[in-house]
């Protein structure tokens, strides 16, 4: 049995080298360049920057952003759901119960998100 996990670990010991190796390389790579000032500043089309930076959104923007990916997510999963529903309920009722075991998780953290106040503008 061990001998059929031996390429998932040649897989994982690969991967951690690459991973470390790349690390490496960008260290010492990256010390030899020196740092000027005409290097930090902030490029834009080779023209100078004018006037102030735009300005910056609320967390709040970002994290109603995110909320509303991960509820357009379960509509996503629940469309092919809905088109097998009525053929696979005839056969057992676990399809019903594996969909409402997942609306009540997604359910638990949109109560969450609105009790901490994600979804209050006014804060």
């Amino acid at each position: 049995m061990l001998r059929e996990y031996l390429p998932v670990l040649l897989q994982v010991i690969v991967a951690i080298l690459f991973a470390g190796s790349a690390l490496l390389v960008s260290v010492l790579v990256g010390k030899s360049g020196k740092r000027t000032r005409a290097k930090d500043t902030a490029y834009e089309c080779g023209m100078l920057p004018q006037g102030e930076a735009p300005p910056r959104f609320s967390v709040k923007f970002y994290l109603v952003a995110m909320l509303f990916i991960l509820f357009d997510l379960e509509i996503v999963f629940m469309y092919p759901w809905a088109v097998v529903y009525r053929e696979s309920i005839k056969q057992s009722g676990l399809i019903f119960w594996s969909m409402f075991s997942f609306i009540s998780i997604l359910m638990v953290g949109y109560v969450y998100a609105v009790k901490k106040g994600a979804l209050d503008w006014k804060r």
